[in-house]
């Protein structure tokens, strides 16, 4: 199935393109500004490549099998959202807030999810090589079979993530923090 461009997709009677037109005016301080509210938006299978939604809303939101590479979703809310089997590869989603969504199986390599809100998101099967989740909250989180090589868990509180069957041999973890042998 090919990806949907942002033309092809409405949502509250507006074609997407217009949406993210008016969020780019809004981020920049332009006239004409508004900032991107996709509220349980259908945009799943959207090519969403290179988009800035820094500080949108997409509670909610089916993105799933979407294509984000490179996105810019800093301050971005998520919360519930769908976003399994999205390709989110080298996106800056700082500070983003994600309670309840859904990353399973998601191409999430190379994300900054740096101090992150990621309470009881689900990255099973995710890959997840190389994402910096530093001072991130990952409690309730469920990684199990996610590929988490060289993940950075620096300042983050492992305590109440589920991390049974993933291989944290070369991830950067916080000091003090004995990862449990898998069996």
């Amino acid at each position: 199935m090919g990806l949907q461009k942002p033309k092809s997709i409405t949502h509250n009677g507006k074609r997407l393109s217009d949406i993210l037109s008016a969020h780019e005016r809004f981020f920049l301080g332009k006239e004409g500004g508004e900032r991107a509210d996709l509220t349980g938006a259908n945009l799943s299978h959207a090519d969403l490549q290179s988009v800035n939604l820094s500080g949108a809303i997409l509670r909610n939101a089916n993105l799933e099998g979407s294509d984000l590479r490179r996105a810019k979703l800093p301050h971005t809310d998520f919360s519930g959202a769908n976003l399994s089997k999205a390709d989110l590869r080298n996106t800056d989603m700082t500070e983003a807030v994600l309670p309840g969504a859904n990353l399973s199986e998601a191409q999430a390599s190379g994300v900054e999810f740096f101090r992150c809100d990621l309470s009881n998101v689900n990255f099973q099967r995710a890959h997840l090589r190389n994402v910096n989740l530093r001072a991130a909250n990952v409690n309730g989180a469920k990684f199990t079979g996610a590929d988490m090589g060289i993940a950075i868990l620096r300042e983050t509180d492992l305590s109440g993530a589920d991390l049974s069957g993933v291989d944290l041999s070369t991830a950067l973890l916080p000091r003090g923090y004995a990862a449990k042998q898998s069996a």
